[in-house]
């Protein structure tokens, strides 16, 4: 008789498991609740209403009016709307002023998601947009003078995540928010605050008047709830144009026909996600601080990535001198344990991460990184199992590597 192999999973920043209150929310909306919500008859009246319904959940949460709320896909199709919408917009803005004749001008970071880095590059090779990446500090927070610094006339939009997807840093989004409010009172034109928040709506305050955004993007399946389902918060008035054409749902900003079971998922997700951070806060800090000190004190040649302080409370993400990451991963994968060596949407580029190079690290030492992302499903026996493999494939690939 076979014994089943004990299966873990820590890798909470690619995807959360379904939270069961989620999928029960969802249920309905496949099968006997299964109308189109622009249609006119009660089938359809049924899903608007629960479209509506999610809606007002998502608004409750980031502090807007439902109105200012929009559903997509999820974030890479939120992130490429603002990047190339509000480009779009600006453009349109221009015909209208012949004088103005400046190319427009995007402020990134470069350890954004590779969604906002691949729109930004499109933006580039079209000639439509010019684009600044900022550097990050080793620590990996973005500094907020480099920010100032990097703003000009045509400066149309500024986008920053709050939280790195990789190392899982915090940014100063309320300052950077103040900084550009105040910029603004100054000058003619809007410069357009977005912040990518999808690793950061588990634990941080993503009320959007206290952040200081005028668009905020939100992911489903980061918080225990369904994939292919995400919302985009756009502050009322901000010149954005949609980027794709169809029959004006989504108060024509995003045209196509309704995942109604995933945008009932999201509303629910985002519900629980509200009331129950803080209690999952502590949990998951206090294991996540407990695999950081183990691992630190047990293995030698280990480097913890980013700040220890600005830091989001479920990631770790480490360097192991001599230990391939990919060979890390496959091992640990070998005995039933699920991490990453970076962005689970990046993972078959054998290239190093842009993240850590960006924080300063070698293409060598990117290598041999780990990111270890934790979640409310976690147990304290997990991690010390965790720690006790990794002990032992660590010191495997360093006896092969004959260091």
């Amino acid at each position: 008789m076979h014994m089943k192999k004990k299966r873990i999973y820590l890798d909470y920043a690619s995807t959360t498991p379904l939270d069961p209150r989620v999928f029960a929310t969802m249920k309905p909306y496949f099968q006997e609740k299964f109308g189109n919500p622009m249609s006119l008859h009660s089938f359809g009246q049924e899903a608007s209403k629960a479209v509506e319904k999610a809606r007002k959940y998502a608004a409750d949460f980031f502090g807007c009016e439902p109105s200012e709320i929009i559903f997509t896909s999820g974030a890479t199709e939120s992130n490429n709307l603002v990047i190339k919408g509000v480009t779009i917009g600006y453009a349109s803005q221009l015909k209208k002023n012949k004088k103005n004749k400046l190319k427009p001008h995007i402020i990134t970071t470069q350890f954004e998601h590779s969604c906002v880095l691949s729109a930004c590059k499109k933006l580039e090779e079209q000639g439509m947009a010019e684009i600044t990446y900022l550097p990050v500090e080793k620590e990996g927070v973005v500094n907020i003078k480099e920010a100032q610094r990097a703003i000009k006339k045509n400066t149309i939009l500024v986008s920053i995540m709050y939280v790195n997807n990789e190392i899982g840093t915090i940014q100063p989004i309320k300052e950077i928010g103040k900084l550009i409010t105040k910029i603004n009172e100054n000058r003619g034109t809007k410069i357009i605050f977005h912040t990518d928040a999808v690793q950061a709506i588990n634990y941080l305050d993503c009320k959007v008047d206290n952040l200081g955004t005028d668009l905020l993007t939100a992911s489903a399946h980061k918080i225990y709830g369904p994939k292919g389902v995400g919302c985009l918060y756009i502050r009322k008035n901000t010149p954005i144009r949609r980027i794709q054409d169809g029959g004006g749902h989504e108060f024509g900003l995003r045209s196509g026909t309704h995942n109604v079971p995933g945008i009932v998922g999201l509303g629910m997700a985002l519900e629980l996600a509200d009331k129950e951070r803080k209690k999952n806060y502590k949990i998951v800090e206090k294991l996540r601080d407990h695999l950081i000190s183990r691992i630190m004190k047990e293995i030698k040649g280990v480097k913890l990535n980013g700040s220890k302080i600005k830091r989001i409370p479920n990631n770790a993400n480490f360097i192991f001198k001599d230990a391939e990451g990919e060979g890390l991963l496959l091992g640990l994968d070998m005995k039933g344990i699920a991490v990453s060596t970076g962005s689970a949407c990046s993972a078959g580029d054998l290239r190093p991460s842009h993240v850590l190079l960006a924080i300063g690290l070698s293409e060598e030492e990117s290598h041999g990184s780990l990111r270890v992302t934790l979640g409310k499903y976690t147990t304290k026996q997990e991690v010390d199992y965790f720690i006790n493999a990794l002990k032992e494939v660590v010191n495997r690939l360093r006896k092969i590597a004959g260091k």
